[in-house]
């Protein structure tokens, strides 16, 4: 959405970024509810993944506070940040499943290691470790800063950074964790935006209007196109606007 506000409508980046978090916040709402409402939300990841995003995205809306950049600065700024997102986001939609199989390899042989040191009670499939909280943490740090500056890397790049620290937990329930997760993460950040008057509420209105009967159309079309299909699609569109907005 930020790349589309910015490079077809003219809108400046921080209106964008600003407008497009409060966007997340509504839309991705009615997911997380229906995640939850399955209950398939591993709970402990998301708490894990919010103490270190949320407290991340108010340190950098409280130095973009005191920076205040104007309309060039942040341009300037968001402009490289968001085609390095959008490529990070490219490369996790094509290479989900290798990320995956890394993931896997890597808690095998930390199981093997544990049982060679004398830890025989560690299982293989225990997703609620010390060391294993603070990656999660350090990951939901790394994702709060870049969304409060580009609005991207909530998506594709929290998932597949969960594939490789869970990898023996069902994807479903990652994806469950990586939305709700979003919630709160674009909800803190936009308001933040609104703060410093980086919002557009008219645009937010119109998006909000016209993705109701688009979320329709594109849920029955994505009904009818393998997955791989779609994310293929979906990655080259990224990788073209990323080297856009990176190299032109």
């Amino acid at each position: 959405m930020t790349p589309i506000l910015t490079l077809a409508f003219g809108v400046p980046a921080q209106i964008a970024v600003g407008t497009d978090l409060l966007f997340a916040t509504i839309t991705k709402s009615g997911g997380a509810f229906a995640y939850a409402r399955r209950g398939q939300i591993p709970w402990s990841i998301v708490l894990w993944l919010t103490l270190g995003s949320i407290p991340a995205t108010i340190l950098t809306l409280a130095v973009l506070h005191l920076w205040h950049p104007d309309a060039a600065q942040f341009a300037a700024l968001v402009r490289p940040a968001l085609g390095l997102a959008l490529l990070l986001t490219a490369g996790a939609l094509l290479f989900r499943a290798q990320i995956q199989s890394l993931g896997r390899r890597a808690a095998i042989g930390g199981a093997t290691l544990a049982v060679a040191g004398g830890s025989v009670g560690l299982p293989l499939t225990c997703d609620d470790t010390p060391s294993r909280r603070a990656r999660t943490l350090a990951v939901g740090a790394l994702i709060g800063a870049l969304v409060t500056v580009t609005s991207v890397g909530a998506g594709a790049i929290g998932v597949v950074a969960l594939f490789f620290l869970y990898p023996a937990l069902p994807a479903r329930q990652l994806v469950g964790a990586d939305i709700v997760h979003a919630v709160p993460l674009t909800l803190v950040a936009g308001l933040g935006h609104a703060a410093l008057g980086t919002v557009d509420w008219s645009i937010l209105l119109g998006l909000l209007i016209g993705s109701l009967p688009a979320i329709h159309i594109g849920a029955a079309m994505a009904g009818r196109l393998p997955e791989r299909v779609l994310r293929t699609m979906l990655a080259s569109m990224l990788l073209l606007v990323g080297g856009r907005l990176i190299w032109i």
